[in-house]
């Protein structure tokens, strides 16, 4: 089997992308890119698996399919290195997505970690057993078997690495398990892919603003790529911190505090120069914050202007692109038309090895007209 080194990974278009998504997977996407020494890149628009528990608002889905790609571009993701596609407009996904459930247990799917973390965060009832009176709504059977598309999502472009937050760790080792079976009963078609999480332990799972667990934008607490600077410095500034650092002379706790967990993400050496040259490093800053003597504002001001710094470039990239939004869609085109040749080579090869390309199968067709001739001899 001829292994390229391939390169996927795509987002829910459920709205804009926020900083999170960018320390969790964009910018490592940004960062392979620059590098090179890959055979080809695919980055899309997961419209399909959004529609799972949006299908009822599917204008919302449609909507901010053009959010999503102008983040893309908005960030540095070139289309002249990167194939961008919209999801749902590759059948073969569908198809592929069909035949791997046959491979995976209603039971296996319950015990995926990430599957019960989104169940908790959207409301879903949890199984079978709740009680009559529980209002909480019914998982949708799409939303319950999206690890089962994501693997199919993977596996289609034959994908060696996958970019991904550490929240999606368990959907990658469901996709590696599904690839060694089918592999075992059919032969070896399909590549098992690597996870590459971010170097920084910090931007594994970066925290909402208001200090819960995951930035999510069901949630409210996101900062987002396309803020505006008042925005984006409005956020901060409202950022929970130490409840506990009351005075600027209290200790103050590094532990769950927020502003130091994204100061872990995105701070690096060179912004002690630039914005508060008091201190040379960001270890230096937290013990001097732990002693007592350094006000939650002034770290929340050295923040912002190293999220500025961030973000300025890709609002200005992004804003070029919102000049021409049907070249936007063009190049969405040219790049779903791109990946559905590489999907339909990899479906050839996925019904030979399943033995269902019956119109194509000669010897099957020779076999059983043979068959059939010496029954009526």
């Amino acid at each position: 089997m001829d292994k390229k080194l391939t390169i996927l990974t795509g987002d829910r278009p459920t709205g804009p992308l926020h900083i999170g998504h960018y320390v969790g997977s964009l910018r490592s996407r940004v960062e392979l890119q620059q590098k090179g020494g890959y055979d080809r890149m695919f980055v899309f628009v997961a419209d399909a698996q959004a529609l799972t528990d949006n299908t009822d608002n599917p204008e919302k889905v449609r909507q901010n399919i053009i959010e999503v790609a102008l983040d893309y571009l908005g960030v540095g993701l070139d289309p002249e290195k990167v194939t961008f596609f919209i999801q749902s407009q590759i059948p073969e996904l569908t198809e592929l997505t069909f035949y791997f459930m046959n491979m995976v247990t209603v039971e296996r799917l319950q015990r995926n970690p990430t599957v019960k973390s989104e169940m908790v965060m959207r409301g879903f009832k949890s199984g079978l057993g709740e009680t009559e009176n529980d209002n909480r709504p019914g998982m949708p059977v799409g939303f319950f078997t999206y690890p089962i598309s994501q693997a199919a999502d993977i596996t289609l472009f034959k994908a060696t690495t996958v970019p991904v937050g550490a929240d999606q760790k368990p959907m990658l080792e469901q996709t590696a398990e599904i690839v060694r079976r089918f592999n075992g009963i059919y032969g070896d078609v399909l590549v098992e892919p690597e996870i590459m999480l971010p170097s920084n332990e910090a931007c594994f799972r970066l925290p909402g603003t208001d200090g819960k667990a995951k930035m999510s934008k069901s949630l409210g607490n996101c900062i987002y790529l396309s803020d505006k600077a008042e925005d984006v410095k409005k956020k901060v500034m409202s950022m929970y911190t130490d409840p506990l650092h009351v005075n600027v002379s209290d200790p103050g706790h590094i532990e769950g505090n927020t502003v130091f967990t994204y100061l872990d993400a995105f701070c690096r050496p060179e912004h002690f120069p630039a914005y508060w040259s008091e201190f040379s490093s960001l270890e230096e800053l937290k013990e001097a914050y732990k002693k007592g003597g350094i006000g939650d504002v002034k770290c929340k001001r050295f923040l912002e202007r190293i999220l500025f710094e961030l973000l300025e470039p890709i609002r200005q990239r992004r804003a070029e692109y919102e000049k021409d939004i049907p070249a936007v869609y063009e190049i969405l085109r040219k790049g779903t038309e791109a990946a559905r040749e590489v999907g339909a080579a990899t479906m050839d090869e996925v019904r030979r090895a399943m033995k269902i390309n019956y119109f194509e199968d000669g010897a099957l067709i020779k076999e059983q007209a043979e068959k059939y001739a010496a029954k009526h001899k």
